[in-house]
């Protein structure tokens, strides 16, 4: 532990498994006290336990106001303050557009983006009216592109993109730094559903330029970056965690091909 977020008081959304739990646990590490806000009743109460006494978990459906309100109270109560809030939690639909339900639709829209507004509402209102604190919306690769069968998760993500740039605008001058992290593929329920191990969980990854899947600790790693003073001066900006993804696809080329020339 350095203890780059000693003393902090963090809260994240779907902090009981995959890329929250990575969180909440690297955050613990580094000195903070740690709320993990999640649905998941019995992962999040024994990642709470495992984290010790820096550690609470709290009941929250980031899509209900009143359960934002309910965990803002109780943070507020036994801490008294809220330093850092990583809105994570968000959920994945395949389908093409002509197959959505309208029901899916709120679904998703709820989760992802209604969420992530709701934890600038009621967490950031807090923290501009103490005049400090850092936000990260977890976007993804998919909110800077378009994907066929995604057209539903991609927009969500491009809407939390969006949001997050309003949002430093609107904090920024209250104290308050609002930035994005995008990951790519990720090692968790979402991104390796099949739970495959070793190389095999690589497969599909060979044209992201680092060929390979993302572990949920990187993406950690640069929400922690985000939420410490090492960030003091970084606001409505875009971070791509992904292997390089969003840069474009790596093409293999076979060795020793010619060089070519062609007109068109």
């Amino acid at each position: 532990m350095t203890g780059r977020l000693e003393d902090k008081v963090a809260i994240v959304t779907g902090g009981a498994r995959g890329m929250g739990a990575a969180t909440s646990r690297l955050f613990a590490r580094e000195g903070a006290r740690v709320v993990i806000a999640d649905l998941l009743e019995e992962e999040g109460t024994a990642l709470a336990q495992e984290l010790g006494d820096n550690a609470l978990y709290q009941r929250l459906d980031v899509a209900d106001e009143a359960s934002w309100i309910a965990l803002v109270e109780t943070v507020m109560s036994r801490h008294g303050r809220i330093d850092a809030l990583v809105n994570n939690a968000a959920i994945v639909a395949f389908a093409p557009i002509v197959e959505l339900s309208a029901d899916l639709i709120d679904r998703v829209l709820a989760v992802n983006v209604k969420g992530a507004m709701l934890g600038l509402k009621h967490v950031g209102g807090k923290m501009c009216a103490a005049g400090r604190g850092a936000i990260v919306n977890i976007s993804s690769v998919d909110g800077m592109r378009g994907v066929n069968s995604l057209s539903l998760y991609s927009s969500s993500k491009w809407a939390v993109r969006g949001l997050t740039k309003s949002a430093a605008l609107e904090f920024g001058p209250l104290g308050v730094r609002v930035n994005s992290v995008h990951p790519g593929g990720v090692n968790t329920v979402m991104g390796n559903p099949q739970n495959l191990e070793g190389t095999a969980k690589n497969v599909g990854y060979e044209r992201v330029p680092l060929q390979r899947i993302g572990e949920p600790e990187e993406i950690a790693a640069a929400s922690l970056f985000l939420c410490s003073d090492e960030a003091s001066y970084i606001a409505g900006a875009e971070l791509s965690v992904d292997g390089g993804w969003a840069a474009g696809y790596y093409h293999h080329y076979l060795p020793g091909a010619p060089a070519s020339l062609t007109s068109i």
